[in-house]
């Protein structure tokens, strides 16, 4: 998918879990580029026939044998995208721990109205 397709797909998923915010734009715009370099690199991984480790040969000519980059590239990409999915809200313990602030919002809101009331 695109950026654009990306973005879209992950401020619908946020408004259906009820945890978009209008200041997350950012944050969603940022992983939406994780996930379109994340696709590419998926791309590429299964055009080299899924093998997760190449033969690289090096400037010196030695041939030596690695991970295959795209494989690194995609490992890399969903670790990054995994930490702004959790910040979003959109893993059970990100979702958790939003709405647990927010429960902890309204306490706090309730508190100082049942203050004001009693003064």
């Amino acid at each position: 998918m695109t950026k654009a397709e990306w973005k879209q797909k992950i401020e619908n998923a946020c408004k259906d879990a009820g945890t978009y915010r209008e200041f997350f734009d950012s944050v969603i715009d940022t992983l939406a580029g994780i996930m379109e370099t994340r696709d590419e690199a998926q791309r590429k991984f299964d055009a080299t026939g899924r093998e997760t480790i190449v033969k690289h040969t090096n400037k010196g000519g030695n041939t030596n044998i690695v991970k295959n980059p795209a494989l690194v590239v995609l490992m890399d990409c969903n670790a990054q995208a995994l930490a702004y999915w959790r910040d979003l809200g959109l893993t059970p313990a990100g979702y958790k721990r939003l709405n647990a602030d927010v429960v902890k919002e309204e306490k706090g809101s309730l508190e100082n109205i049942l203050e004001k009331m009693i003064e």
